[in-house]
């Protein structure tokens, strides 16, 4: 990967559908995704559409699906398929992985082969859908063995789009993404490399005061427009984690297009500006040009 070619690294994209047209969704919850993000009928990307879209752009991208399972009855899409789709990409795409952290020890040996042996940087959580706290002893072996093999872990935090207006919510509860549990994990797990998804609505602050007491939790941007961005997270990104903060759009229901015109505006120091869209990413990663 030329990652001194690179405009942008992307921390947060997703693979929504796999080669035989299974959805990472439910119909029911990928209707309220759609219509939360007002992005009714957006196309589902594939692997290699994806990489081509960011290629076009001269941007890496990392990639992953959900794992929930168990919570949910809905089968994922297999994280080999996602890895290996990458791994034809690798000039442009980073595969990470989601493991059902109610798979307990056997995730934990699910995630270390997919890190030995097909190339996965990274792992993703999404407390919500998967139903459990992130702070959860069933996830602790899993944690235990991504920490060992030196790879960040990313939860979602704060709301979701997901579920949103289905009665219920589909079943998800918000209280499990507050970030105040992942510091939990933080203090178990201290040499773990932790990204927090999102501005943490409606915990914020709370998302920025884990991050700027741990010293491996970062944020990303991901899933907001810049313009909406609390004012809090501006100024902590110009200041105290202006080294830890990460560039995420969440396409494709948001698309780096839409976002990088956006933050444009923003009232980001210049010297911070390639922080947050590139280097902060490519050293969390470990990328090494032409590695």
């Amino acid at each position: 990967m030329d990652v001194a070619g690179l405009v942008a690294i992307d921390v947060h994209t997703h693979a929504e559908i796999s080669k035989d047209g299974h959805r990472s969704l439910s119909p029911e919850l990928f209707g309220a995704s759609e219509d939360y993000f007002k992005a009714h009928g957006h196309r589902q990307p594939t692997i290699d559409e994806t990489a081509a879209y960011y290629r076009e752009r001269n941007m890496a991208a990392v990639v992953f699906t959900v794992d929930a399972e168990h919570a949910t009855g809905h089968p994922r899409i297999s994280n080999e398929e996602v890895a290996e789709g990458c791994a034809q990409h690798a000039d442009v795409l980073i595969p990470f992985a989601s493991v059902d952290p109610w798979k307990g020890r056997a995730g934990a040996r699910e995630a270390r082969r997919l890190v030995e042996e097909h190339g996965v940087r990274g792992f993703k959580f999404h407390p919500g859908i998967q139903a459990i706290a992130p702070n959860d002893p069933v996830a602790y072996p899993l944690y235990e063995v991504i920490e060992e093999l030196g790879v960040p872990a990313l939860f979602h935090t704060g709301q979701t789009g997901i579920g949103a207006g289905v009665p219920g919510g589909g079943g998800i509860r918000l209280r499990y993404s507050n970030p105040l549990l992942v510091d939990d994990v933080a203090v178990d797990f201290p040499e773990l490399r932790i990204i927090l998804a999102h501005p943490s609505f409606p915990w914020q602050d709370e998302a920025l005061a884990v991050a700027t007491h741990k010293p491996y939790v970062y944020i990303d941007l991901s899933g907001w427009s810049p313009k909406y961005f609390p004012p809090q997270l501006v100024r902590y990104a110009n200041s105290l984690l202006k080294d830890k903060v990460l560039f995420g759009s969440d396409y494709p229901v948001i698309t780096p297009d839409r976002w990088l015109s956006d933050f444009d505006k923003l009232d980001i120091k210049p010297e911070v500006r390639p922080k947050i869209l590139k280097d902060n990413a490519a050293r969390l990663l470990g990328l090494k040009e032409n590695a």
